[in-house]
């Protein structure tokens, strides 16, 4: 699907995947530029993982130099903190768990980055991600009547191309779960050269490149957190009440620190001894009250059902209800079957729209009940490996 002496914009970050994939775009002959993206915000409390930030721009900088390709630095640094880091900290006051990697890849990575890209003259952007597109063309015929409508004069044949999304080869490595929110619009826009290629394909290929990143670790830090724990951040900015911890038979076992602290399932750091490990199945607000069990199969911690908003469908258009697919209630959990039912349409008296679709409420049904699915994060849905699209969990 690649065209060639297109010019593409690939954005570095300064690892070792988008390095090779740079890399692999150059080696097809098209014209390859680099872009590296300063996300965080020039404020204090963010220096740590701005030092970070300098570290991998200038790794970005050394592997553009290796490529022998134009390089440049970008500032979203003020739509980052609006769109990811605002966002994420109202998710919590919400007492909800989002997922930030979600609206980054969303409202930066191919909203904002691709439109300024595009501007600059860009065919085409691209990514280190872990995912496989694939076009399907299909043929329509129209035909072309008379003025009377009588007679058919001639056949008008026209072609419709529909991008879908797909896991990457290495399912160990597969990042689709974070890239739902696409539509058409983007894909026609995006490559992603790494989806055909296992981890250790690429560590192998960057060492052939003579690119000095082929051994550097991999990060599965928050960006924006780095250094800190996700408690440790919380802290600095939302206001905190201690409250009782309770066990599932209502009675008192211990004090919590704050409820935003806390998600669904949650083993580590609730702080009680002895008789654990616990696990938190719910938090009551209007109590202050922190739910927890010691018994990990414990009937609390599992739902058969979810009800799901935001929802997007790569292909543009609504399925046909009740559909059948493979869902992912978190990254790296295995997808499970379930059913999607369209249970509500906020606006009922007019066609639908991408607007109308996204304020739509779902259900999903699961076949076998699953155990700590948690408000704020995405339920992703697949078929034979392709993603049709995903939401947010909203209880």
């Amino acid at each position: 699907m690649y065209i060639k002496k297109k010019k593409i914009i690939i954005a570095l970050s300064g690892g070792i995947d988008s390095a090779v994939a740079a890399a692999l775009l150059k080696k097809k002959g098209y014209q390859v530029s680099g872009v590296f993206m300063n996300l965080i915000p020039k404020k204090k409390e963010f220096s740590e993982a701005r030092k970070n930030f300098q570290k991998a721009e200038k790794n970005a900088r050394k592997i553009a130099q290796v490529l022998k390709i134009p390089f440049f630095v970008l500032d979203l640094s003020t739509e980052f903190e609006k769109q990811v880091i605002n966002s994420f900290l109202n998710e919590f006051k919400k007492g909800r768990t989002p997922n930030p990697c979600v609206v980054c890849n969303q409202k930066i990575r191919f909203d904002i980055f691709l439109k300024k890209m595009r501007k600059k003259g860009a065919d085409f952007v691209a990514t280190g991600h872990y995912a496989r597109l694939r076009r399907k063309v299909k043929s329509q015929k129209h035909a072309l009547e008379s003025h009377r409508g009588s007679k058919v004069k001639s056949i008008n044949q026209k072609s419709k191309i529909t991008y879908r999304l797909f896991q990457a080869k290495d399912k160990e490595k597969d990042q689709s779960y974070f890239l739902y929110n696409l539509n058409q619009k983007h894909l026609k826009r995006i490559l992603f050269p790494l989806g055909d290629l296992t981890k250790k394909e690429v560590r192998k290929l960057a060492k052939k490149f003579n690119l000095s990143v082929f051994e550097r670790p991999e990060s599965q830090e928050i960006c924006f957190v780095k250094d800190l724990n996700v408690n440790d951040f919380l802290r600095r900015y939302l206001k905190l009440e201690e409250g009782l911890i309770i066990n599932e038979y209502g009675q008192e076992i211990g004090k919590h620190q704050g409820l935003f602290l806390y998600t669904i399932g949650q083993r580590k750091t609730i702080g009680i001894g002895g008789t654990g490990p616990y696990y938190v199945v719910g938090k009551d607000f209007k109590k202050n009250n922190l739910i927890v069990t010691n018994n990990f199969r414990s009937p609390f911690l599992y739902r058969k059902s979810l009800i799901a908003k935001k929802v997007n469908w790569i292909s543009g258009s609504d399925p046909t209800f009740p559909i059948r697919i493979k869902a992912r209630v978190r990254y790296r959990q295995e997808a499970v079957s379930a059913e999607i039912r369209k249970i509500r349409r906020n606006i009922p008296y007019r066609p639908a729209c991408s607007a109308d679709r996204r304020r739509a409420t779902y259900e999903v049904v699961f076949f076998k009940s699953q155990r700590a699915i948690a408000p704020g994060q995405s339920v992703v849905f697949y078929r034979r490996g392709e993603i049709l699209g995903g939401g947010i969990i909203e209880n």
